[in-house]
């Protein structure tokens, strides 16, 4: 069950996966501090007296300490944070320029570093644990010939082996660090892909909704016992050749 007094923050927040955990976590009886770069002027959420918005980027330093702090002067904690923000797109390897890994190692891994190390710090001066679920994608353990990714890979492999390093640096004082790794998921990334296509890249056959993905979010923030996972969203794509 949900105590009603902890806070979440989740990146990434003004649309598909990212808006879709932060409203389960209000429906959940959370706070939440959500965060993208305008997500005051989205038409997704309304300021509250549990949901703080917080615009910029967030592989800004300032913009993650800000973030941070809104949390806490807010609602008084952080108790979880979600890395959800990340930008994905696919091209042959040689075609990748350096303005491509630039955006990429940006938004994917300083989006990730900066907002982190300022929840642990928080985590750590709160001394009550906390958790961390970062995601990133089922193609780091099954890359897929026709997916041409392999320099995203580089940034979402990194966040799966930060997130198996900081689970067993912060185990002692109780600070859970997990990821979910979604295969397709039916978002506006994938609006204009053929969905008849999409289907052929799990064994199952199928799309994951939004909701799944949030589903398995919740479900590692809320495990007291899982820490240092990788929970595959994606039909079983991460298990090999079909």
């Amino acid at each position: 069950m949900a105590n009603i007094q902890k806070t979440v923050i989740v990146t990434g927040a003004s649309q598909g996966i990212g808006a879709g955990v932060a409203q389960s976590f209000l429906d959940r009886g959370y706070n939440v501090v959500a965060t993208s770069r305008h997500i005051t002027k989205s038409a997704t959420f309304s300021a509250s007296d549990h949901l703080a918005l917080v615009d910029g980027s967030i592989s800004d330093c300032t913009v993650a300490w800000k973030v941070v702090q809104t949390a806490v002067q807010r609602f008084g904690s952080i108790d979880s944070l979600v890395n959800n923000a990340g930008i994905f797109f696919t091209k042959p390897f040689t075609e990748y320029t350096a303005e491509d890994f630039e955006a990429l190692c940006s938004t994917n891994l300083e989006g990730f570093l900066y907002v982190t190390q300022a929840a642990v710090k928080q985590m750590l001066a709160q001394k009550s644990g906390g958790s961390i679920v970062t995601i990133t994608a089922s193609l780091v353990a099954n890359p897929i010939a026709g997916i041409t990714a392999s320099v995203p890979m580089i940034t979402k492999g990194g966040l799966e082996a930060v997130t198996l390093s900081l689970a067993a640096e912060y185990a002692k004082q109780k600070i859970r660090c997990n990821a979910v790794a979604p295969g397709t998921v039916d978002t506006p990334l994938h609006k204009d892909d053929p969905k008849d296509f999409l289907k052929t890249l799990s064994p199952m056959g199928t799309i994951s909704d939004v909701k799944d993905i949030v589903e398995a979010v919740v479900y590692l923030t809320e495990a007291r016992q899982v820490t240092g996972e990788v929970l595959h969203v994606d039909g079983g794509a991460h298990s090999g050749k079909w």
